[in-house]
């Protein structure tokens, strides 16, 4: 009961918005299971009715016995049309009832978890894309599509059948087993003394069930985020032989997978066997009273079809037990991601940002995760309309500067300023606004190439779409391909050659409009002809604009107006290009395992 109160807890506020086709869906498995126990009624009436020694039951009263001898004949008495009609429809009448009740009430159960099943995925997907990039830095990407299709399925499944079968089985047994006692209480009470044998196993199976779905649950996302990592990088896998190293990687997860799932049908699939064999040993007793104590066939056909509508009943009931286990695991990886606040979180009453007017500023910014400090005391002013460069080895803390100022993180001390407002008391989206950014790799989506450059700016026209590909010189390739602007581009842009990618994405830099713009090493993946294509269009999107540009090849900051030093997280050098090549100091020797000297 307490796993039943934790999934309605956590299901109760999706499920509130969906109140009145769930309680049509209730009402309709409450008139299944009476039309059930009617049919236990039925029967015995018409069995009554065809044995001349069996008197009228007491409990139907005179007024409805008289109506019921209108319609259902006696064994040697005068028959009638009536009587004929009322025989051959009783029970297929009934039947049809049943089974229309029962559809409706499956239907509108299924409505409701397929609509709740909905919006759960999208509240998770919402609330992975509000967390905070430390998050995305620890998690798996398979155990994230595990928690937006996974978890949600199984959710599904539990709206679907559980909820579903827990209206209209458990309904079902008590105007079934009323039906029952109405027709012989004493072989009711006889038939009920195994029953309690039924739950033990049960809930023993459910424990089973509930550990192999733990169990297949990590396997599931093992194996999805190694089947991400390996398709993803198939150039890397095939370039270095490692198909069978990969495939041995996935299989030894599969392998896991197989035997947690193997478990959990094995125990889901004890649930019918065991609960069938005590059944069975119920009937048995059941007939061991009907021999010795002589109960009439007609009892005795009315009570069997009860019995069998019971024992289907409760061995769905009983199955609920394992649904529930199952969805128990799936509620609480739900819930951990739901309730997850970011990091980075927006000011209760943020700031409205004016127009970029002054320039950037960093005091004494540091930065680090747990013990390890990445920024130590940066201070550093970026005028509006200037172009700074960054440079520095690998790991000295370029990226994360540029992350602090787009304000994916916060500093764990110091401030960054827009303007001199803190950025953690400005709107995330209005600092977003005012920064364009182009990165390493040409982020592109799996949509069209309008669709794309118009992601910079949602909102913008097709004209704006075209002005910004011209601006990016990307119009003539675009013109180019099969459907021009409504080409549709493939995941991640595969249909287009790296230098396409890149001026794609200034295009959409180029739209966005952005006082600030971030260059984060964007000609670094490409080779010597495709950066020849794009170095203009940088150029030509850095006009008028503040510029900070992250470069691994410093050639590429000899047009920045400063240059900023990195290493160990501090601030080593700083100056005009050429001023540095000729200090001879940390940034010559970097430009000089380039080439480039004084």
């Amino acid at each position: 009961m307490s796993e039943l109160r934790r999934i309605f807890a956590f299901l109760g506020p999706w499920l509130r918005p969906y109140g009145r086709r769930q309680t049509a869906g209730i009402l309709f498995g409450i008139l299944y299971g009476l039309v059930n126990g009617l049919i236990v009624g039925a029967i015995k009436v018409v069995g009554d009715h065809l044995d001349p020694g069996t008197a009228s039951h007491a409990l139907l009263g005179a007024g409805l016995q008289g109506w019921l001898d209108v319609w259902i004949p006696r064994l040697g008495a005068p028959f009638d049309w009536r009587q004929g009609l009322g025989i051959l429809l009783v029970l297929p009448l009934l039947a049809g009832v049943r089974g229309l009740f029962s559809y409706l009430s499956s239907y509108c159960i299924s409505w409701v978890g397929e609509n709740v099943t909905n919006d759960l995925r999208i509240a998770v997907m919402r609330k992975l894309g509000s967390l905070s990039l430390d998050y995305f830095d620890r998690a798996k990407m398979g155990d994230m599509m595990t928690r937006v299709q996974g978890d949600t399925a199984a959710i599904q499944n539990c709206l679907d059948r559980g909820v579903s079968d827990g209206i209209k089985e458990p309904f079902t047994v008590v105007f079934v087993l009323a039906g029952l006692l109405w027709a012989d209480w004493k072989l009711t009470l006889i038939s009920l003394l195994l029953l309690p044998l039924c739950i033990i196993p049960v809930r023993i199976l459910g424990r089973k069930v509930r550990r192999a779905n733990q169990g297949t649950i990590g396997q599931t996302v093992l194996q999805s985020s190694l089947l991400v990592e390996s398709l993803g990088a198939i150039r890397v896998v095939k370039a270095f032989g490692l198909e069978e190293t990969q495939a041995a990687r996935f299989a030894g997860h599969s392998t896991e997978l197989k035997r947690f799932n193997l478990k959990r049908v094995q125990a889901r699939q004890l649930v019918n066997p065991i609960i069938e064999v005590i059944s069975m040993l119920g009937l048995g007793t059941l007939l061991l009273y009907v021999f010795s104590q002589h109960v009439s066939a007609v009892n005795l056909v009315a009570f069997l079809f009860g019995v069998i509508a019971f024992q289907n009943s409760f061995k769905k009931i009983a199955f609920l037990h394992v649904i529930v286990k199952e969805v128990g695991v799936a509620i609480g990886r739900l819930r951990e991601v739901l309730e997850m606040e970011p990091t980075v979180k927006e000011a209760a009453r943020p700031v409205a940002l004016p127009a970029f007017g002054r320039g950037l500023e960093l005091r004494g910014v540091r930065f680090g995760y747990g013990e390890s400090e990445i920024l130590r005391g940066i201070d550093l002013a970026i005028p509006k309309g200037s172009r700074l460069g960054i440079a520095g080895e690998s790991g000295s803390g370029k990226s994360t500067l540029l992350n602090l100022l787009l304000r994916f993180y916060d500093p764990t001390a110091g401030a960054v300023l827009l303007d001199g407002i803190d950025l953690r008391e400005a709107a995330m989206a209005d600092l977003r606004a005012r920064i364009a950014l182009v990165s390493q790799e040409a982020v592109l989506f799996d949509m069209t190439v309008a669709e794309n450059i118009a992601c910079g700016r949602p909102g913008a026209t097709r004209a704006d779409v075209e002005a910004a590909a011209r601006a990016a010189y990307a119009h003539d390739f675009i013109l180019g391909l099969p459907q021009g602007y409504e080409t549709w581009i493939g995941e991640r842009g595969v249909r287009l050659s790296g230098g396409q990618r890149a001026r794609l994405a200034i295009a959409r830099a180029f739209i966005r409009n952005a006082p600030i713009l971030i260059l984060d090493e964007p000609t670094a993946a490409l080779d010597a002809e495709a950066e020849r294509e794009v170095q203009g269009a940088l150029e030509k999107l850095a006009e008028n604009r503040t510029v900070i540009c992250v470069a691994h090849r410093l050639a590429t900051l000899r047009s920045m107006d400063r240059v900023l030093v990195l290493s160990q997280g501090q601030v080593v050098e700083e100056g005009p290009f050429d001023a540095l090549l000729a200090q001879g100091g940390a940034f010559a020797r970097m430009a000089a395992q380039q080439g480039i000297r004084p």
